[in-house]
Formats: structure tokens, sequence, C-alpha cells
């Protein structure tokens, strides 16, 4: 007699890569315990190394390995973290010339050009906001170096409205002004007690 396959949907069925985001501008991407996100030159930063999850056809998330936290793009073309996957996290991927990759914002672009709003980091290793990122500047072409190819259960999206007092689909600025300055993580009000 055979038992049928019971199937949880809690299994992992996406298949993505653990990786290191290594910038043109000789950086690797960081995403530090509090939040900030910033390029480092150290090799060995467990800080970067993060999980890119498929979310759609050529969509990313990029999340933290070690922080758990995914990084999102608001209106404003900030770059914040995120505890929750929200669409502000989705990213499109696209190879550039020379194997470079760059990520875009899959909600936001200008609204006039219809241009992308790019992650990507300065000479400095600071993170620079999407809508004045290029995408055939060195600023938005990075380098994915795979360290090992993992499954990912799909990340749901959150209703925002619980985040977001406007109920906008978008973090207030409350929320994420620290976060825009720096790519800091915001501390709730029971976090920080």
């Amino acid at each position: 007699m055979a038992f049928p396959l019971r199937r949880s949907t809690s299994e992992p069925q996406l298949k993505g890569i653990v990786t290191k985001l290594h910038s043109r501008q000789g950086f690797h991407l960081q995403l530090q315990a509090d939040g900030t996100i910033d390029g480092t030159k150290e090799e060995d930063s467990s800080y970067a190394i993060f999980n890119l999850i498929p979310v759609g056809l050529r969509v990313v998330a990029i999340q933290g390995v070690q922080t758990k936290l995914y990084l999102a793009m608001n209106n404003e073309g900030y770059l914040y973290t995120s505890e929750h996957f929200t669409p502000e996290c989705k990213f499109k991927e696209s190879v550039f010339e020379n194997y470079y990759v760059t990520y875009s914002s899959m909600i936001y672009r200008q609204q006039q050009s219809g241009r992308g709003w790019y992650l990507g980091l300065n000479k400095e290793g600071q993170i620079m906001k999407g809508n004045h990122v290029k995408k055939n500047k060195p600023a938005a072409h990075f380098i994915p170096k795979p360290l090992k190819v993992a499954m990912y259960r799909e990340p749901s999206l959150h209703d925002l409205t619980e985040f977001s007092r406007s109920g906008s689909g978008t973090p207030t600025k409350s929320r994420s002004a620290s976060a825009m300055l720096n790519g800091g993580k915001t501390l709730s009000q029971n976090e920080s007690t």
C-alpha cells in the first residue's frame, strides 16, 4: 500500500544563492548588526554575506545572512532595512556589460523618464540614493561571488498597513527617518525598552 507524499507548505522550494556582492568601486556590500548598509573592504566580514532569494522572474530579495534583515528601497530612493519582506524589498536583477549585475527597485523609478532606481555604493563605500545611481556607472555595478546554493521558503508579503500609520503601503517618515540617512535600522518603541 503506497502512502501519498505529504508536502508541507513550509518546505523550502526556491533555489537561490548565498553570496557576497562585490562592488565595482572595490567594496563588498554589507548589512551590519544595527541595520547600517554600506561597503567594506574586509574579505571575511560576516555582514557581507547575503541570501539572494528569487521572488519572480529575474527578481530577488536581498537578505543579510547574519541579521536576517531585507534590503529595501522607499519611494524617495533611500535604502533601508526591513525585518519583513515587503514590495519595497523586491529588486530586479539585470546582467550588465562585462558580467556586472545591477539591482533596481521593482516599484520605484523616475516618473517622467522611466529610468530605474538602483542599489549603489559610492567611491567611499557609502550607499547612494537610488534615484541618483545610473545603471551605466560603476556605483551600480556588482559581481555576485556565490558561496553556495541554498533552498529557501518563499518570503511572504506582509500587510504594510501594520507598519505604516498612513496605510499608504510605504514606511512613514517616522519609521524610516534614520534609515534614510544611513541605512540604519530604526527601533520601534517596544524594542527600545
